[in-house]
């Protein structure tokens, strides 16, 4: 993994033990921290450091675990090679025709995917079927026959050639499965997220009131308290998911999970970050939100039109002469902006997506006989609340999500638009970052919302915006 870490997953049950610790053959140990738990099979993921000595042994050796109220060690056979996160199965969804693979290291660039001719499904030992479609980090296959009822059975990929190599695998064929839900929402929203607990709240609240009614949250390995603030807007009435990711720059990836993982409970799904909200200028007038805003902006297949895709134009927002996170959130808080658009955000029809799942974060493939529609600025737009505060920019550097794109330590790829100018590849504050990125002052939202939060109150003296608590 990056960052010299190494994930261990084990059996469910073990999870609940007291510490564990990860033991090297050179002696050294590290704690082993639970992350995430994985379903199917039920399996939980701890994380642990891997010390100097132990990374200087070639080939890296697995880690042996040791729980302090265990004898002993809980595997003591001999260390076998540590599988390397940069090839690798590490993922699987079964649907009620084919099985989905999400796979490192095989179309390792943007754009450049494999044949599905050379490649071929393994399950278990011997069984294999046909790949049929290959694009970034996700394959389909057909499914084997005669596997049903049988217990879960790792599946990897194959590719062929004088000399075939099979992937290693983490990962189990499996019955489909997808999110239980009573009702379908016509608009979910979906993110990935990583250490957000204190953002949640103000999303959640703000964009269920412009009529997202659903949200599903992919966990990147948050270690604050989200599972917390999840619970609290769960028992507060809120439909809130939280689907563990841990897997490290698998953004696209994850992306194209949800649309198998959510396409039973979702219709419509939008794709933003926690640090974006929606937002439509025709709105300035109205005293209240209402659930009716977002989905009426949504085409109507069923009178024949064959727009499946939104995309909606971005504006930056800059620090606004903040220190630290602003106390009344992110929208009251942060109101200069750069002039001009920078991307786009989507909000796509489940069911149009293309058999590939292709995505660029930002939009996806659409089957053939659907249309995009472009929107401009002054029908909807997103504030992207993407220079904060320093302390709050400064944790992006722990890594970029995105697959394809570099990451802030690295010293390449100066030119592109994630790069962000004036910025080094250390975290160190720049000279001025309070005041940079602020060509326009925008308040159009945060006029908004404070309109909206001091109708819910009985006096204007006791307003709040409704997601402090």
């Amino acid at each position: 993994m990056p960052d010299w870490e190494i994930y261990v997953i084990i059996d469910y049950p073990y999870f609940h033990q007291s510490d564990f610790y990860c033991v090297f053959d050179t002696g050294e140990e590290t704690p082993a921290v639970p992350v995430a738990e994985l379903p199917f099979p039920p399996r939980s993921v701890l994380k642990c450091d891997f010390p100097k000595m132990a990374r200087r042994i070639s080939p890296f050796k697995q880690p042996r675990l040791r729980g302090s109220s265990v004898n002993g060690y809980y595997r003591n056979s001999p260390s076998p090679e540590l599988l390397q996160w940069t090839f690798l199965v590490y993922d699987s969804l079964t649907t009620d025709n084919d099985v989905v693979l999400f796979v490192k290291g095989l179309n390792k660039r943007r754009g450049n995917n494999r044949k599905p001719a050379e490649l071929t499904c393994i399950f278990g030992d011997a069984v294999r079927t046909a790949v049929t479609s290959s694009a970034q980090e996700v394959f389909r296959c057909k499914p084997p026959d005669n596997l049903a009822g049988k217990e879960p059975i790792k599946v990897s990929i194959e590719i062929a050639g004088p000399t075939p190599a099979v992937v290693p695998s983490i990962a189990y064929y499996t019955p489909p499965r997808s999110i239980s839900s009573q009702k379908k929402a016509k608009l979910c929203a979906c993110t990935m997220v990583y250490n957000v607990a204190k953002f949640l709240r103000e999303w959640i609240l703000y964009h269920s009131r412009i009529g997202v009614e659903k949200f599903i949250l992919y966990d990147n390995g948050s270690d604050d308290n989200l599972a917390t603030i999840v619970n609290e807007l769960v028992e507060e009435g809120y439909d809130v998911k939280t689907h563990f990711w841990v897997w490290p720059k698998t953004q696209e990836g994850g992306f194209s999970h949800s649309v198998i993982f959510a396409k039973d409970s979702c219709s419509w799904m939008i794709y933003i970050d926690i640090d974006e909200f929606v937002y439509s200028p025709s709105w300035s007038n109205l005293t209240q939100p209402s659930t009716s805003l977002l989905p009426s902006m949504l085409p109507n297949l069923e009178e024949g039109d064959d727009i499946a895709q939104i995309t909606i134009p971005c504006y930056e927002f800059g620090p606004s002469n903040q220190k630290e996170h602003p106390t009344t959130g992110v929208i009251q808080g942060y109101n200069c902006r750069m002039r001009k658009e920078n991307r786009h955000k989507s909000i796509v029809l489940l069911s149009a997506v293309d058999d590939s799942l292709l995505n660029v974060i930002h939009h996806f493939k659409l089957k053939t006989g659907y249309n995009v529609k472009k929107l401009n600025a002054f029908e909807m737009v997103v504030n992207h609340y993407k220079f904060q505060a320093w302390p709050e920019f400064k944790a992006k550097f722990r890594r970029r999500v995105s697959t394809y794109v570099v990451d802030w330590t690295k010293p390449s790829n100066l030119g592109s638009n994630d790069r962000t100018p004036g910025l080094g590849f250390n975290p160190i504050e720049p000279i001025g970052w309070k005041s940079k990125f602020c060509e326009v002052y925008d308040n159009g939202l945060k006029d908004l919302t404070h309109t909206w939060s001091i109708v819910e109150f009985v006096a204007p003296s006791e307003y709040q915006m409704p997601w402090l608590k």
